[in-house]
């Protein structure tokens, strides 16, 4: 066992990785919200996949109770972290594994790098992992000269498009039928086997061609890249979760298997597993089961990867545990139910966030990896209406950790300038004249003056600044003709008569 090195980044570097945008939420939001092709793509998919996490969520009576015990176990493992690594490192130690330790992205990258140097290798496949999206492992391979492959169906669409992903569990649940076909065409002869010239964006079709594109990187393969749905601390088993056995084909072809594991993925023990195995699937994809869950305990001669690594990541996570109020971000098993139900999310798509854990969880996630300075409008991204909350499977109570991350943007703005912004402003006279019963109540009659911005729509759409900054992503409502409070006193003295 090599000596364990003290984690503690206070944060994901930035320069490398997708955790942060090139462009604020509001500013990108606005670009996504003017493609319909966009919106409708998105909502055909999440309803979908709505329609059936609700159906066999349904199913069993016992779900609050696996929803609790699910919360309950990733909180122990949050408490005890320290130990549970520890623990995990001595079991795939003993087992033939390698167990190296990244404190952030840049050092994750630099040694899977050299690993796959020194496999000899000038390509590896790859199962989909967003622990590797996250430090920009493809990109680092590929400043090394070596070309990776995802071969997630999904991922495969986005890394031939020369896209991004914009959602956790469907990546390119913004592109239709007909974009991938022609994605297909134009794409695949360049780096592998040519989609047939009669394709058609048939699933089937689209399917079999990938299917073909694929077979040839899993055979010619000589390293694998995985991530992992969650690591077993007592016996260090490892356990990828995927619906399509290109995971598999990764993880039992090559001779060297490299998995990249964020420090939070672990359970105590295999009777702890069971319950997230429930969970997991039936969250993400609506499917009682995942079709495929493969796990590996190490390395066995003549059965599978004769080298085994993994790669235990940090790139902010202990920052994100030492926040009393946020760490709970830390329990998120990535399957994107809260996604699914944004209505943020839904009319946007995933690349608005511009990171690669995009909608409600990427919103207190993101944040906290990077520092809220680097995503200070992500805590905004949201309505708070709670519905992530209510379908999330380890009961991450997101609503209450957005408001609680503005108040640390607000404080960061604070602390950074002098003087008050316009929004600091507009607050504090706020609150001054909510301190005070009097001026409140002359403040609501003065506020019917407004009606006159609004009396040909019935809405007020544009206010004179600061105030336009509200009106400039939302309509307001006009302000009643009479306030509640005038009405109420009124009413009293008409003796209780309405």
């Amino acid at each position: 066992m090599s000596d364990p090195v003290f984690l503690g980044m206070p944060t994901a570097p930035a320069g490398v990785g997708h955790l942060r945008g090139r462009r604020p939420f509001p500013e990108a939001a606005r670009a996504a919200l003017g493609d319909a092709q966009l919106r409708r793509n998105l909502a055909k998919a999440t309803g979908t996949i709505r329609a059936k996490r609700a159906q066999v969520v349904e199913e069993l009576p016992d779900w609050a109770e696996l929803r609790a015990a699910g919360a309950a176990i990733k909180d122990q493992v949050l408490a005890g972290l320290d130990g549970y690594l520890v623990q995990l490192e001595e079991q795939v130690t003993a087992r033939g594994g390698t167990v190296h330790w990244a404190r952030d992205a840049i050092e994750a990258n630099a040694v899977v790098t050299d690993l796959v140097r020194a496999a000899g290798a000038s390509e590896v496949v790859k199962v989909k992992s967003m622990a590797t999206q996250e430090i920009g492992l493809n990109e680092a391979l590929a400043a090394a000269g070596v070309a990776a492959w995802e071969t997630d169906l999904a991922e495969l669409i986005v890394q031939l498009g020369h896209d991004s992903p914009s959602h956790i569990l469907v990546p390119a649940i913004h592109r239709n039928r007909a974009e991938i076909r022609e994605i297909f065409l134009r794409e695949m002869a360049a780096v592998g086997l040519p989609a047939p010239a009669d394709l058609t964006d048939e699933p089937r079709a689209l399917a079999e061609a990938a299917r073909l594109h694929l077979r040839r990187k899993f055979l010619e393969a000589e390293v694998a890249v995985s991530g992992a749905n969650f690591a077993v601390a007592e016996t260090g088993t490892l356990a990828v979760v995927e619906s399509e056995g290109n995971g598999r084909m990764c993880l039992t072809l090559p001779r060297v298997l490299i998995t990249v594991m964020g420090i939070e993925k672990l359970v105590p023990t295999w009777r702890d597993l069971e319950v997230f195995l429930q969970l997991l699937p039936r969250s993400s994809t609506g499917e009682r089961m995942n079709p495929y869950t493969s796990m590996w305990t190490g390395v066995h001669p003549g059965d599978g990867p004769r080298e085994f690594h993994l790669v235990l990541l940090d790139n902010g996570r202990t920052a994100t545990l030492a926040d009393p109020q946020g760490r709970a971000a830390l329990r998120c098993i990535r399957c994107s139910a809260c996604l699914n139900v944004c209505p943020v999310y839904e009319r946007t798509g995933g690349h608005a966030y511009g990171s690669v854990y995009p909608g409600p969880i990427g919103a207190v996630l993101s944040p906290q990896l990077t520092g809220v300075a680097d995503n200070a409008s992500l805590p905004y991204a949201s309505t708070l209406c709670g519905a992530c909350y209510d379908v999330c499977p380890v009961a991450i109570d997101i609503p209450q950790m957005l408001v609680h991350l503005r108040s640390r943007v607000v404080e960061a703005k604070r602390e950074a300038s002098k003087v008050p912004s316009a929004e600091q402003a507009v607050m504090a006279s706020a609150a001054w004249i909510m301190d005070s019963p009097a001026r409140w109540a002359g403040a609501l009659r003065a506020a019917r003056a407004g009606r006159l911005l609004g009396r040909r729509r019935r809405r007020i759409s544009s206010l004179p600044p600061p105030l336009s900054a509200w009106t400039g992503t939302r309509d307001a409502p006009l302000p009643p003709t009479q306030p509640f409070r005038d009405w109420w006193a009124k009413r009293q003295r008409q003796g209780g008569r309405s």
